[in-house]
């Protein structure tokens, strides 16, 4: 290989990015993974990993944080087929949205130091900035999935989906696009371990996303109400998936999907309730932190991990 050569292969296969300060990747890395066993996140204690797909290639990005909380950068290599110097700038574009790089949570943090529970919460986790799925499509599979069963469960049935369809980069794989899963069978899905119902859906979004039926992009352009009434009228897509994606997979950070029983569950511990809040009753406290809602969702999360041992608190610089 001559020295250009070498020069072009480094130049594309590692690129620093800049996120908006404070940052933490370690916080934003595990709301995406949200249980170890999810095999398409990966985190190794410094590592960030996830195989993407650009151009109809797959290319593993990982990523590590360097520098400080207010002065941090990550450095990202790319490896895979899809690491090319052309799709650098796609892979930017999708990792900045997926791991929220260009958010200014400021006003944010003005808000919750307004209110000693909101304040201590979102102090323990600064540096945390809200991630998206890669794309609605993942998504919104990710909200079937998980409907009405445990998350460990969801995650190991989208682990399987992912391992099943999605392109790879040597053991690991990216999330199906909707093209992957054009062939699959009703059948073949339940082999996977999903109800007939939940994979009868994801496959007839998959066929609607490909023959150009439903344009999941166009969600982008839309306001909060008119999002979570457009995703309600797909098949399979009630109000608890809706607003999922619409945090998830949008980043409409003022959304809370609040019929999230787990969800509810915490917000009961944090609060020190008595019983379990419903929908509404989540409301009727979370309202006071608009437009900020979400976050309080992906903090009570993080306030779990904490719990279970699994992040490292306080930060430590590299």
């Amino acid at each position: 290989m001559s020295l250009e050569s070498r020069l072009i292969k480094r130049e594309m296969t590692k690129f620093k990015l800049q996120p908006v300060p404070p940052f933490r990747l370690d916080l934003t890395a595990w709301v995406l993974r949200r249980v170890p066993s999810n095999k398409m996140d990966q985190w190794d204690g410094q590592t960030y990993s996830r195989v993407l797909v650009v151009d109809g290639k797959p290319v593993e990005a990982s990523l590590v944080q360097k520098g400080t909380l207010e002065a941090p950068y990550i450095t990202v290599t790319l490896t895979g087929p899809g690491a090319v110097i052309g799709n650098k700038p796609e892979v930017e574009r999708i990792l900045t949205k997926m791991l929220g790089l260009d958010i200014d949570l400021s006003g944010f943090y003005k808000l919750a130091h307004s209110d000693a529970r909101l304040s201590a919460l979102a102090d323990r986790f600064s540096g945390f900035k809200p991630p998206r799925f890669a794309s609605v499509f993942e998504a919104l599979v990710n909200g079937i999935a998980c409907q009405q069963i445990s998350l460990i469960v969801g995650i190991t049935l989208l682990n399987r989906l992912s391992e099943a369809y999605g392109l790879a980069v040597g053991k690991h794989h990216a999330f199906p696009r909707p093209e992957d899963l054009a062939d699959a069978s009703v059948k073949a899905l339940r082999g996977l371990g999903l109800s007939e119902r939940k994979a009868e859906n994801i496959l007839a979004i998959s066929s609607s996303v490909v023959e150009g039926q439903l344009d999941l992009d166009a969600l982008e352009q839309m306001d909060n109400d008119r999002v979570v009434s457009t995703l309600c009228s797909i098949r399979g897509v009630g109000r608890w998936t809706s607003e999922y994606v619409a945090l998830r997979g949008l980043g409409r950070l003022d959304i809370y999907p609040a019929d999230d029983v787990g969800s509810q569950n915490k917000f009961q511990r944090w609060l020190g309730m008595s019983k379990r809040p419903d929908y509404q009753e989540v409301h009727q406290v979370i309202d006071k932190w608009s437009p900020y809602r979400g976050l309080i969702y992906f903090h009570l999360l993080l306030d779990s991990l904490e719990q279970q041992g699994l992040l490292s608190l306080p930060y430590s610089d590299n």
